[in-house]
């Protein structure tokens, strides 16, 4: 078949449209009709507290490309103006379904004893209560008049707001007044009644709406309406500030102020309100959304996890431990590392193992130095307790925190004052990069001098998300890696300005060239009439040059299987272009969040493991590492990891040359493999199985 030219637009999707389909694949399974039914109320949460990260980082990026007036088109040739055009029909649409959703959702828990509830529906005895409630929060309800624009006060970003029309008594002058709902002191969900295995909430807004006389003695209500505004959320740091720390300080109270790009207002609310708080916000028609239900659906985060019902959410499951490290019990880490590499995948095997890796190094006094990594950290870290312990006993402790985490700078700061005054040295990053690696190198002295015991990975140094996402990481003490930590972490404290280590590739040095290589050598082995395969799992897929690369790889014969969680611009089956490509996405219980890559090589097989999706931010503006598995048995865990990804079709979604997916459990009758639930099995078999020896 006749190829086709590669570097063409219509040849990729739009980036932030791909994100909007991730978003519905989310969406979806609120709908899927094996999930309990508070889990899929969590779902309709996840999708909306994502959109709202969407709004504040993409929207308001695409919304400067349009002010700036600079002639822009993305990877898939759509100007700023188009991809906003296409961008806000996707949404509108999506936030109908997630409304519609919640509607269907909400009629089924009622049937299960839990209500949201009108007032009007509330027992004498309930609305006692509630009234009582209101009574103890009016106080702190401040009404503030707003006549035009230029008196409307500054509200913070997705806050709960009621605009209310109010005129005083016997008199015809109107005026605006906005009150602002504290979250900090004021329920969102009030429960006012328990019992015959009923529980019911009511939303706050409606009951200071039934009870707004309190708030406005002299005046009548005329209307009120309940809003949220979603601001400009984007840093702009200046990485070579003196003081990083102060900076991106500075930079977090500019984004509490940052322009509003979202206007979510009730969709009963006037014509009148809503032209006034679009004049006032300096809104256009598409950045208004009237929504048929309340507003701020991450509310429902609040009981997504209620005691009591059990039997509507996930069964219980508990990460198992290493099942690598079970035959060993007894033995010291340093010994048992020392023999062998060790294989994590979380969260099925716990991360305990992780956070006893750190402690054990704290604790030993042969230990002299312990270097880290660190993107985002727990608020509650056995990790910083530990490193903070190891430097006041004395050891060298060096921990990059990596500051710029989005939506984490303010916990990241606060970590890194701890270690700081502990101690540690904290380092805040090169100039111009994130540091988004995943790596702990510990020295230890030992009787035929110093050995480096590592720990590297897919996922963050965080026991909390560590339970919910995919990730695997490996313990080695493999002295050419050990090597080449300390090389990187010279390159992190500013000794050295380039990296070139023998096993592990690092970003933005020569990550990107040792992908090229290898979908290069898949390429050759192809055109020699030989086998060409490659697997790669990761998160995002935007990267143009690596697109095209797998592009050559399609047409020069190569089956290229893909399992892209979210962003993926590239078209899979289309003919001439990529029809040796399939793109599979994975949504489930957990979020994956592993980047594993396969490359078959005639059958030598190289295996990575990496902390760097596909995306020009990762190959490019950030420090990354690419991890070579060698040990056999992981190598074949990690096929295997692959291979059964590829084969579920209980939570895959399959893309089309059009950006479209297909769920594939609505499509099959195959028997059911659900790749989550079976990593899960085996994780509980390997440590039962150890516990009945």
């Amino acid at each position: 078949m006749k190829t086709v030219e590669l570097t063409k637009g219509t040849n990729y999707l739009n980036r932030e449209c791909t994100w909007i389909n991730f978003n519905e694949r989310v969406l979806h399974e609120a709908v899927v009709a094996a999930n309990p039914l508070l889990e899929k109320l969590n779902f309709i949460a996840i999708s909306a507290s994502n959109l709202d990260e969407f709004f504040m980082i993409r929207i308001a990026g695409i919304k400067h490309l349009i002010e700036s007036g600079v002639a822009h088109v993305d990877i898939a040739g759509m100007t700023p103006l188009e991809q906003f055009a296409a961008i806000a029909a996707m949404v509108h649409a999506q936030t109908a379904r997630q409304y519609a959703y919640l509607e269907k959702v909400s009629a089924e828990l009622e049937r299960e004893g839990v209500y949201f509830a009108k007032i009007g529906d509330l027992t004498p005895q309930e609305r006692q209560c509630l009234q009582g409630y209101i009574e103890d929060i009016l106080p702190v309800l401040k009404p503030i008049y707003a006549d035009d624009e230029k008196s409307f006060p500054f509200l913070p970003a997705l806050g709960l707001n009621l605009v209310f029309l109010v005129r005083r008594r016997n008199r015809g002058d109107v005026r605006a007044a906005v009150v602002s709902i504290p979250p900090e002191t004021v329920k969102r969900l009030i429960p006012v009644g328990s019992e015959n295995g009923r529980v019911k909430f009511v939303f706050v807004e409606d009951a200071i709406r039934t009870y707004a006389a309190g708030l406005f003695e002299k005046r009548e209500v005329l209307e009120c309406a309940v809003f949220r505004i979603t601001r400009d959320a984007d840093l702009d740091i200046n990485d070579e500030a003196e003081d990083l720390l102060r900076e991106v300080e500075k930079s977090l109270k500019k984004r509490r102020k940052g322009a509003a790009v979202r206007l979510e207002i009730e969709k009963k609310a006037s014509r009148t309100l809503c032209r006034f708080l679009k004049k006032a916000l300096r809104l256009h028609d598409d950045d208004i959304y009237m929504l048929p239900g309340p507003i701020d659906l991450t509310a429902f985060f609040a009981v997504t996890s209620l005691a009591g019902y059990e039997h509507l959410h996930y069964p219980p499951f508990v990460p198992q431990p290493v099942r690598e490290l079970l035959p060993y019990k007894g033995q010291s880490l340093w010994q048992i590392i020392g023999s062998r590499d060790i294989m994590l995948h979380h969260p099925y095997e716990s991360f305990d193992a992780v956070d006893n890796f750190i402690c054990a190094a704290a604790a030993d006094e042969q230990v002299i130095s312990i270097k880290q990594t660190l993107y985002r950290v727990s608020r509650s870290s056995v990790i910083i307790d530990a490193l903070t312990a190891a430097a006041k006993a004395g050891k060298q402790v060096i921990v990059l925190m990596e500051v710029k985490a989005r939506f984490d700078e303010e916990n990241n700061i606060t970590m890194a004052r701890r270690l700081e005054q502990a101690g540690c040295r904290v380092i805040y990053g090169v100039t111009g990069l994130k540091t988004h690696s995943k790596i702990t190198l510990v020295a230890r002295r030992e009787g035929d001098g110093i050995r480096h015991y590592m720990h590297l990975a897919t996922g963050n140094y965080n026991g909390k998300t560590a339970r919910i996402y995919t990730d695997v990481g490996i313990f080695t003490s493999d002295s050419l890696m050990g090597t080449d930590g300390e090389a990187f972490f010279d390159l992190l404290l500013g000794k050295t300005h380039t990296f070139a280590g023998k096993k592990l590739g690092a970003a933005p040095f020569d990550l990107r060239q040792r992908i090229y290589a290898a979908i290069d050598e898949e390429i050759v082995w192809a055109k020699t009439g030989k086998k060409g395969h490659i697997m790669a799992k990761m998160n995002s897929l935007l990267d143009k040059a690596v697109i095209t690369k797998l592009y050559k790889a399609s047409q020069a014969g190569v089956k290229v299987d893909l399992i892209v969680r979210g962003i993926c611009v590239l078209r899979p089956g289309v003919p001439g272009l990529s029809e040796n490509i399939t793109v599979h996405s994975i949504v489930g219980r957990f979020l994956e969040h592993s980047r594993l890559f396969y490359f078959y090589h005639n059958g030598a097989e190289d295996i990575f493991l990496s902390s760097a999706d596909w995306m020009p931010r990762n190959l490019n503006d950030r420090i990354e590492l690419l991890v070579p598995v060698e040990y056999g048995p992981h190598k074949e865990r990690i096929k295997h990891i692959l291979n059964l990804n590829f084969a579920d079709n209980v939570k895959t979604h399959v893309m089309d040359g059009n950006g479209m997916y297909h769920y594939v459990a609505a499509n099959t009758k195959d028997k059911p493999v659900d790749a989550q639930l079976i990593f899960r099995e085996t994780a509980l078999n390997a440590a039962k199985n150890v516990c009945n020896r």
